[in-house]
């Protein structure tokens, strides 16, 4: 689940920093045409931070530890879905179901992990 997480997020990133004129227009329809230029730079602002969610989520799962990797993952994946809900009150309601709710699914999958790895130590 993670790694789906930060698959999402890389995409994200991809999506505002690269394709955010090109693609923009047909995946957000409802916006005028004309405001993806002039905010071009600002959502690759917004890219920036997803490709940083989507680094520290790959980057918990290279780390050996259990208790540094359950921390770690939580940590970003409390950052998705604050992120997502941040998205959903000042965007649209849809951001809750693309980024919150599968991070918060991430995080009960980590939990339940970590409790079995405890238990097995």
């Amino acid at each position: 689940m993670v790694g789906l997480i930060a698959a999402l997020h890389l995409y994200i990133a991809w999506f505002e920093i690269f394709a955010w004129t090109t693609r923009g227009p047909q995946v957000f329809s409802t916006f005028p045409v004309d405001l993806f230029e002039p905010t071009k730079s600002m959502a690759a602002n917004q890219g920036l931070y997803n490709a940083f969610l989507a680094i520290g989520l790959l980057w918990s799962l290279f780390i050996r530890n259990a208790e540094w990797r359950f921390k770690v993952a939580t940590c970003f994946l409390l950052f998705v879905a604050a992120a997502g809900i941040f998205g959903a009150v000042t965007v649209s309601q849809r951001i809750m179901f693309v980024q919150t709710v599968p991070a918060i699914i991430a995080l009960i999958f980590v939990y339940l992990g970590y409790r079995q790895s405890s238990r097995a130590a």
